[in-house]
């Protein structure tokens, strides 16, 4: 079969001839039809999260079943699915009770295994982990749900508890946080997004957000959204700079390996909680200085008329956390979605406020496909459109280019030279 693969780490990656994987006793094999292109997969071909070599990236994936594995009860040949980043071993006491995404055993495809920067990919555990894919629901728009969007349902649905009326803080509008953004608004939320980049900033407001902050500036006047709420008209490629920084991030496995992501969201590789760190995707970075983040969160409590309710760090840094849970009202819910890493991930949550006024302080990992329903039942209805954030469609021979062009330095919002949101490789037209 074809696939992208590099050999090492720093190589570019290259289409080239591999044999098919077999398929897994209880698994599945599944034709790729579409893959998004993740920054989560750029830190693990830069070596910052290590994996076997050589290796076929990708984890965010959508295809038809092309084979059956022996004790697979739920799957037939011609199904149309899509899968978790995370994959449970659908054995243990974790998966049993329905948890996948947190398996002490999980695998992930593109960094356990090759992924799905090929034509076939295989999925253990197959009626634990694969998710029935609508038939309104098409591949592209099923491979924008990869990790960054399902990220974000799960982290403002299942975990936050996002209510309609209720307001929403959003740190970093990368591709996790915009997808934060207009899940919130299709919750009949209030929105306020925050990010440095001027284009993020004009995306989460296309997206239906009311309130657009700069944290570097977050005295100044604050940009309002005159549009009904959720409209979402543009296309995150369209001008608007998409998911800057990224947020691609798929967070850590939870068992001490961190799923490294882009720059703005969710698992970051060792180099980006330091000087070395790479530019995020759109140029800019949402974090303002420790000391600011105090000035931050006055600034999403003025702009919320007493704090939000819920508040999303999806960048990951002790600036933005602490912006974040500084920025509730009292016995609101702070979610952390973007990766601590280092010596940062011991530095002190502000214990104080989050007893004194009931605080929740919480953590969020990716989703289990028992939960995809819900969220495929709002795309299907057009209440969600992961659609608007994909920003170009490439071919199989472009994905290795696609994927080293994250880390350029002129990079646009999703690590593109020159373009804006959501990259995703249409691999049916290589079959």
């Amino acid at each position: 079969m074809k696939a992208v693969s590099y050999p090492a780490y720093g190589v570019v990656p290259v289409l080239v001839d591999v044999p098919e994987p077999e398929c897994p006793a209880g698994g599945v094999l599944v034709r790729v039809m579409a893959t998004g292109v993740c920054r989560s997969d750029w830190h693990a071909w830069r070596g910052h999260d290590p994996v076997p070599l050589p290796m076929v990236p990708g984890h965010e994936f959508a295809g038809v079943v092309a084979a059956v594995g022996s004790g697979v009860g739920r799957w037939r040949v011609g199904d149309r699915v899509t899968v978790p980043f995370a994959c449970g071993c659908g054995e243990c006491e974790v998966c049993r009770a329905g948890d996948t995404h947190v398996c002490p055993s999980q695998t992930q495809p593109g960094f356990t295994g090759w992924g799905s920067f090929a034509e076939v990919v295989a999925v253990h555990a197959a009626d634990a982990n694969v998710v029935r894919l609508p038939d309104s629901v098409g591949f592209v728009e099923a491979a924008a749900l990869g990790c960054r969007f399902a990220t974000a349902y799960r982290a403002v649905v299942g975990v936050g508890r996002l209510a309609a009326g209720e307001w929403l803080a959003v740190h970093g509008c990368g591709g996790v946080g915009l997808s934060a953004v207009q899940i919130g608004v299709a919750l009949g939320a209030r929105v306020v997004a925050l990010d440095v980049s001027t284009a993020a900033r004009e995306a989460a407001l296309a997206l239906g957000a009311e309130v657009a902050l700069d944290p570097a500036a977050p005295g100044g006047s604050a940009a309002r959204s005159g549009a009904a709420h959720g409209s979402g008209e543009s296309r995150a490629s369209e001008g608007s700079g998409a998911a800057h920084g990224s947020g691609e991030s798929c967070g850590s496995d939870g068992f001490g390996r961190s799923r490294a992501s882009d720059d703005s969201d969710a698992s970051r590789g060792p180099d980006d909680s330091d000087a070395s760190r790479g530019p995020d995707e759109s140029g800019a970075s949402c974090e303002s200085d420790g000391s600011g983040a105090e000035v931050v969160a006055a600034a999403v409590v003025v702009a919320t008329a007493g704090g939000a309710h819920l508040s999303i760090d999806a960048y990951g840094s002790v600036a933005t956390m602490r912006a974040s849970v500084l920025g509730l009202r009292p016995r609101g819910r702070h979610v952390q979605v973007g990766l601590l890493l280092g010596d940062a991930a011991e530095v002190g949550v502000p214990m104080g406020r989050v007893i004194g006024w009931e605080l929740e302080v919480l953590g969020s990992h990716g989703m289990p496909s028992r939960d995809y329903p819900g969220m495929l039942d709002l795309v299907a209805a057009g209440r969600l459109e992961p659609g608007l954030l994909v920003g170009r469609v490439v071919g199989l021979a472009q994905a290795g280019d696609a994927l080293a062009a994250m880390g350029a330095g002129d990079a646009g919002a999703m690590g593109d030279a020159g373009a804006a949101g959501m990259t995703v490789v249409e691999v049916a037209q290589e079959v």
